[in-house]
């Protein structure tokens, strides 16, 4: 759990730290039109967070398959982890281009609120009906037929 928590969470701070600040190149920021107005965080402490939080996000993956080949890890989980991952990505650098500072209109802006909202909830609703679903049916018995036994009551105890 804490591996993925880490993964999911580390991939848009990497991204969006990584990234840097993508302003249009020979003018001061006073002389820009922002869509957004980007966040004081300076480009070096942006870098030092977004370099942590790729660690974090390796470690968790390193982690998440180490588990997944030692069988600890249900493989089914990856339909909801690699979603949210993309989702991730697109956040990160989502953030970058919405604050970016143009001269003019920003349309990357407005393509992004059009076409990547769109993209970005349907993988966040694949990703929680996916886990929703495994959460609540569990691994499949021998049989086939799956579902999760609780307590007894799957050997008619209780």
């Amino acid at each position: 759990m804490v591996a993925g928590v880490a993964l999911v969470l580390g991939v848009p701070v990497a991204a969006w730290g990584l990234m840097g600040q993508q302003n249009a190149e020979g003018l001061p920021a006073s002389e820009l039109d922002y869509a957004y107005q980007p966040w004081g965080v300076g480009d070096g402490v942006a870098a030092v967070a977004g370099g942590v939080a790729l660690v974090l996000a390796v470690a968790g993956a390193a982690a998440l398959v180490r588990g997944a080949r030692r069988g600890d890890l249900d493989p089914r989980w990856w339909g909801v982890l690699g979603p949210l991952v993309v989702v991730g990505i697109m956040a990160g650098v989502g953030l970058r281009i919405l604050t970016a500072g143009v001269v003019g209109a920003n349309i990357g802006a407005g393509l992004l609120i059009m076409l990547g909202t769109p993209v970005a909830a349907a993988l966040v609703l694949w990703a929680l009906g996916r886990g929703v679903w495994l959460a609540t049916r569990g691994r499949a018995d021998a049989g086939g037929t799956g579902g999760r036994h609780l307590g007894g009551f799957a050997s008619g105890g209780v």
